[in-house]
């Protein structure tokens, strides 16, 4: 394994105190209703983003997917910026579950206004898929970490609102948004009917997402959580690790976000990287940078630098991805910089 490892925040392992926690949590069935753990979980997200139910479920990506099939039915349209993980990185699910298109917006790293979202929906014509959800991330991946400004989202979905689209925040790195905005969770999703959270990201549980809503919608979801197979039994190991997270792992986000900028501004002067967004737009925990053409594509660049004892990934041919997280160890921006000096040299 590489010394430091910043293709992702799923990466970390959990504290000995979240170990501690896992092991000392109270066991049941989740399926037949009587893990407490998971129900303790389920209540306090659910009370957190100030929605009446909360599901536990193994990965954002079935949270996402739970939420679609819920709101739409088939030959529905979806509308989601056009670098949304629900088209990139969800493997077709919304068309393979739920029979639904999507059509993607515009907007600089990831995000949108309410004109966008006007001029997306669909006359209502037997022609034509039916409007019926927009999906807002938050913060926004393959934007660059970027967040959302509670105004702009507001408005966002007022425009939803006036064409009686339904609207689910894939909240993924939620905590990591409100940190960098200075919002809570519960003030950002008013305006949301559902939101996705992920326990296993920037929080650092080792797996588990939940999807949050009204109380009948998640009876709904929960149907087909069972349906797509992501009905857990003793499950409440993985809750205490979520509710350790939530308790303990909130806070220190800021310092994830404060060495990504710092990470930015040590390989901005390096010759041939050009960083995307650049450091002072940098507001969460990732770092994007494009290569020239000097350096060869981001395999290869990638390759070069786990050499150097440091793990990225590629998001593109010559676009690359480095996320800060809880697991890194100390002097990571100046020992990743120096590998950046050595694998550019």
């Amino acid at each position: 394994m590489p010394s430091i490892d910043l293709r992702s925040d799923t990466v970390t392992k959990p504290t000995l105190p979240m170990r501690a926690a896992m092991m000392a949590a109270p066991l049941g069935d989740d399926v037949l209703g009587d893990d407490s753990a998971v129900t303790t979980l389920e209540r306090k997200i659910a009370a957190l983003l100030g929605k009446e139910s909360g599901l536990f479920v193994p990965s954002g990506t079935m949270a996402n997917q739970l939420a679609i099939r819920c709101h739409c039915e088939a030959g529905d349209e979806i509308l989601a910026h056009g670098e949304s993980h629900i088209i990139h990185y969800e493997t077709g699910a919304p068309a393979a579950i739920s029979g639904c298109m999507i059509r993607p917006l515009l907007g600089p790293r990831g995000l949108f206004d309410a004109s966008a979202v006007r001029g997306a929906i669909r006359n209502l014509d037997i022609h034509s898929p039916k409007s019926r959800l927009l999906v807002v991330e938050n913060t926004h991946n393959r934007g660059g970490g970027s967040v959302w400004p509670l105004m702009q989202f507001r408005a966002v979905s007022s425009a939803a609102r006036e064409h009686s689209l339904a609207i689910h925040v894939d909240g993924a790195r939620l905590f990591n948004a409100c940190a960098a905005a200075g919002y809570s969770p519960r003030e950002f999703v008013e305006s949301a009917d559902t939101v996705s959270v992920c326990f296993s990201k920037g929080l650092g549980a080792p797996v588990g997402s939940a999807l949050v809503g009204p109380r009948p919608f998640i009876d709904r979801a929960r149907r087909f959580r069972k349906m797509l197979g992501g009905g857990m039994r003793q499950s409440g190991f993985l809750a205490a690790a979520a509710i350790y997270a939530l308790d303990h792992h909130v806070d220190r986000l800021a310092q994830d976000h404060a060495r990504a900028k710092d990470l930015a501004e040590g390989i901005a002067g390096i010759a041939g990287i050009r960083v995307d967004p650049p450091p002072g737009q940098i507001e969460s925990n990732m770092v994007f940078f494009e290569l020239a053409e000097q350096h060869g594509d981001a395999s290869a660049f990638c390759a070069r630098l786990l050499s150097e004892g440091v793990a990225m990934i590629p998001m593109g041919s010559r676009r690359v991805r480095a996320v800060m997280h809880l697991d890194v160890p100390e002097a990571v921006v100046e020992r990743t910089v120096a590998a950046f000096a050595r694998a550019t040299a």
